[in-house]
């Protein structure tokens, strides 16, 4: 009896994937609702409540016609529900995403979260997701992953124009939420301090944050070339 409803499953399940309504189907209504050139002026985009997609995105873009306000634009089933002024700035110095360096959709930042809490042994009931650029203006996947009660179980940082994982927290045994690794730190090595506790009892842990990072972002780049996804294709089909 399993069998063929595992078979049901895996033809369904792609399909139900498909209809989710994704941050580059957001960003398409956004862009008839107001005009082309919106798609242009992103400055976060973000969702909660996951399974795995949100059902409602918040865009915050800047109003080029309000004196330098920002514009708060809620979609929510391929249509605008709220559209109002905002001073919420989303994205480090208030900087526009450069949308023609999207090429992954919330789709596949979810296919590489999930990848990697999976390898991590971490068990996850929703998703929130927030799209900006980082300190270095390069946009960025900020996933968080939350248990049954809501609760914080770990938050990967996917880069969204590469696919390579730049930060991940709380998301392997032994550690939590308090637990970082960034990929600046893993391409630098353990400090003067930590080396000189490497018999100290944080040593093991430590360690495994680092080995399990590496082989974190060895697997998102190769999951990156089976779900990357072009924003300016998309858009322009």
């Amino acid at each position: 009896m399993w069998k063929p409803l595992l078979a049901f499953m895996l033809v369904v399940t792609p399909a139900f994937a498909q209809e989710q309504f994704t941050a580059y189907d957001a960003l398409r209504v956004v862009g008839v609702h107001i005009n082309r050139e919106a798609v242009n002026n992103i400055i976060a985009v973000t969702g909660v409540k996951g399974n795995p997609q949100p059902q409602t995105w918040r865009v915050v873009i800047t109003d080029r016609s309000g004196g330098g306000g920002f514009r708060d634009i809620q979609v929510r089933n391929g249509q605008v529900v709220s559209d109002r002024p905002s001073s919420v700035v989303g994205s480090s110095e208030g900087a526009t995403i450069n949308t023609s360096r999207l090429n992954l959709d919330s789709s596949g930042a979810f296919a590489v979260a999930s990848h990697i809490a999976d390898k991590s042994g971490t068990r996850f009931e929703t998703v929130s997701y927030t799209l900006r650029t980082d300190e270095r203006g390069d946009p960025v996947w900020i996933v968080t992953l939350h248990a049954v009660n809501g609760r914080p179980v770990g938050t990967i940082h996917i880069g969204a124009n590469r696919g390579n994982v730049t930060r991940t927290e709380g998301m392997f045994a032994g550690t939590n939420m308090n637990d970082v690794e960034t990929e600046r730190e893993v391409a630098q090595g353990p400090t003067d301090e930590e080396d000189g506790e490497e018999h100290g009892p944080l040593h093991g842990v430590r360690s495994r944050i680092r080995s399990a990072f590496r082989r974190t972002q060895e697997e998102a780049s190769d999951m990156f070339g089976r779900v990357s996804r072009s924003f300016s294709d998309f858009i322009n089909r």
